[in-house]
This record gives structure tokens, sequence and C-alpha cells, in this order.
């Protein structure tokens, strides 16, 4: 048993609540006083590209109300801002540290910075414990009969609904039982301006799921309507339990909200096996297509300026707000790599850069899915026609006179930066040329 004098950790990433939250639940569970700390990594710092990063806003808001809500209990986030190895090394000296508890994050530089951090403890005798949160299945928890890991989504799906057991794998974890268990304290919150970043301007939607899910298979296609869950933010950060989220939807034997969870959970798994994905196209043969790389062509994607209202509307909806409906997201990305030839991952860093809810795992998916490279892909030859599109989901064009208005005016708005056929012509040539190479 640990001294009365011992303390343990819990380190906040991916889980920014108390509630229903596993590695938290294990860490109080333990009766050793908790200290809550979170990481400011000037290694995932330096490479944002905005001064006012919308999601350093929504993290910062995030961890103010946290250390609101561990005040009421006595205690509070000790928040800082250094290289995870300098931070756990500093409070290596400055507590007698029993174990650090934290919940599983599964990027590659995750893994190499836990792998870092479980050596360090290690050396001091501290012991590093890691716990599923943010996905329901992980790692190699469905695998194929062979143990392979699947890369076709129908047969993975169908292997989840089979070993999913609500009353267990959806069960919240009670941490309020344990709530007495957090270590006393009362550490200052440091400011945003602090750790070189200022406040966006960009407003976040609310954790108010349940009528948005009720209505879901019906409105989830439509960029007019506000029919999404809005949540992708919400489990991007944990600030809403997955685990909630898919009891509500198995509740309401909704298998097309259940699905999209299903999806975030397979590309989570596919990272996971296949890291190198991140700069790479899952099918090799992809990686031979010699894109053009037109920087003019790629900046009036990147400002909504191409000619084609329905994407238009979509890059323009993402630099207002930070996000892009899910149906629009997959048109801009076909129109970027398809029609203009302009390598995937170009548009992949971009959405990185303005995306409030930007998953590594499911944004990567979602691009190589569009492109054709991807595992369980839209073939090649699928390109979307963005007029066809717009007639199927956005026909009375609500959403594209919201964000392009001057789309009816032919003196005010842009005309098409690349003729369709000519695209769509110019794009299957290469692919054949690139998937039928050596």
């Amino acid at each position: 048993m640990p001294n009365n004098d011992s303390i343990n950790i819990f380190w906040f990433r991916r889980d920014l609540r108390l509630e229903d939250n596993a590695g938290l639940y294990h860490a109080l569970k333990s009766g050793v006083p908790t200290l809550p700390i979170f990481i400011f990594d000037p290694e995932i710092l330096s490479k944002l590209v905005d001064q006012d990063d919308s999601r350093l806003t929504f993290i910062y808001n995030s961890l103010t109300t946290l250390n609101d809500e561990l005040k009421k209990q006595g205690s509070s986030l000790l928040i800082l801002h250094k290289k995870p190895t300098d931070a756990f090394s500093d409070l290596i000296r400055n507590y007698k540290l029993d174990t650090v508890y934290t919940n599983s994050d599964y990027e590659p530089y995750a893994k190499d910075r836990d792998t870092a951090i479980q050596k360090l403890l290690k050396d001091n005798s501290i012991e590093f414990k890691e716990f599923k949160d943010q996905v329901i299945f992980e790692k190699d928890e469905i695998l194929k009969d062979s143990k392979e890991p699947y890369t076709v989504f129908t047969p993975y799906k169908n292997k989840w609904l089979d070993q999913l057991k609500p009353a267990f794998h959806l069960k919240s974890y009670p941490t309020e039982k344990y709530f007495d268990n957090f270590h006393r304290s009362d550490f200052p919150v440091p400011t945003l301006e602090s750790i070189g970043f200022t406040y966006s301007k960009i407003k976040f939607p609310s954790i108010d799921y349940q009528q948005r899910i009720q209505d879901y298979a019906n409105t989830r296609d439509i960029p007019s309507v506000d029919g999404t869950s809005r949540m992708s933010v919400h489990l991007r950060f944990g600030t809403v339990s997955i685990r909630e989220l898919a009891r509500y939807g198995h509740s309401l034997k909704d298998d097309k909200w259940l699905s999209e969870l299903i999806w975030r959970d397979f590309y989570a798994m596919i990272l996971w096996h296949f890291p190198q994905t991140i700069h790479e196209s899952f099918k090799k043969p992809y990686d031979n297509i010699t894109w053009r790389n037109n920087e003019d062509e790629f900046k009036a994607w990147c400002s909504g300026n191409t000619g084609y209202p329905i994407v238009d509307a979509g890059m323009r909806q993402l630099n207002a707000i930070g996000w892009m409906h899910n149906r629009v997201r997959m048109i801009t990305a076909s129109f970027l790599s398809k029609h203009l030839l302009i390598d995937w991952r170009w548009g992949e860093a971009y959405f990185a850069r303005k995306l409030i809810d930007y998953d590594m795992a499911s944004n990567i998916g979602g691009w190589q899915w569009a492109v054709g490279s991807g595992n369980d892909a839209a073939p090649y030859f699928r390109i979307f026609s963005p007029d066809l599109q717009t007639k199927k989901f956005d026909p009375q064009l609500k959403y594209i006179k919201q964000w392009v208005p001057e789309f009816t005016d032919p003196f005010k708005y842009t005309k098409p930066i690349v003729d369709h056929k000519f695209a769509r012509d110019r794009i299957l040539k290469e692919f054949k040329h690139a998937l039928s190479a050596p």
C-alpha cells in the first residue's frame, strides 16, 4: 500500500470532463489522493499556424470549466506548459508519486510520447496506467478470425455490433462516488496569452444532442438544415462521453447514428495499425499519382472561390465557423483531389488547421476515402459532380445562398476554375496511368 503522503496523478488529454471518465474513475477509486493535471505540449502547439486557433480556445474554456468543478471538491487543475517529460520530471521532484493514470491516445505522436513518459516513470519506480475512454472498441478488440485488422468497414461494423454488450461496454463510470479522493490544492489557471495564443471568436456548439439524434437519419445529409449532432468537437476533446452518446443512439435503435460512431472506432483502429497512412496512401499504387499542385488553384479552393457554389459554400463555412457539414466535406475533398488534381495531403493539412473538431484518424480516413486511396474507399472513377450533389442535397440552394450570396450574379461570382467534364477526363487518365504502373 502507498504511504499516506503519496499521490496519484490523473493526466487529462482527450477527456476534458469529470463524469464518466474511465481513467479518472480508476485513479480516484484507488483511494490515493489524485492530483489532476493538463499539459500544454510545446511540440503540439508549435505546429499550430493561427494565434487564435479555435481549438486552443475550446480546450482553454473546457479546462476553466473543469477547474471550476474541481474547486467545488476542494481541488484544482494543475495546468503546465512544457514538454511532457520535463513536466513529469518536475512532478517527480515535487511529489511522492504512486501511479500516473491517463486514458489511451492512439495517434503516432501520442504513442511515442506515452512510451517516453512510461520509461521515465518506470525508472523512478512509478506505475503508468492507461485506460480505454475515447472509443468503444480499441486496437485489437475487433479483429478478423485470422487475427488481422479489418480494412473494410461493413464486416468490421458487423463484428462490432456482434461483440457489443451494452450493459458492459456502454456502462458509465461513476466517478462522482469518489470525488472525495481528489488531492487538495488551489492552483491558478494560466492565461491563454501566457502560452502564446489569443481567443478565437468562433462560437462552439453546446452539448445538446438528444433532439438532433432523434432526427439524425432524416436530416444528416442536408447541409442547409442544422441536422447533424454537432458533437464532433465534444467527442474530439472528450467533453462528452462516447459511451453516453452510444447509449442514447442504442436506445433509439438508430443505426445511422450508431454507424457514425462505429466509423469513428474504425478509423481510430486503422490509424493504430497503419500509422503510415498519415503520409502514405493506404493503397500503395495511389502514391504513383502525379499531382498538379497548382498553388493559385489551391488558394482559390481554400478561400471558397472556385466558381462551384457547393464547394465554395463549404470552404467559406469552414473558414467562418471552423466546421463544415460532413456531406460537403466529401464534396470539397473530392473536388480538390479529383477536379484540381491537388495532393489530398494539402487539403488534409488545411482541414487540420481550420476544423475545430479535427481528429487525425477520421480526417485522414475521410480524405483517403474521397480520393480512392484509402481502405474501403470510394473507387477512383467515382467523381462527385458538384452540380448533381447540389441538386440532390441542396435543391433549393438554401445552403449555397447562405454562404455564397453572390453566386446568382454572373458579374460578381467567379467563373468556374475548371470545366467539370475536362477535369473528369483528366483525373481518370491520370488515375489509370498511376494505377497501372508497375
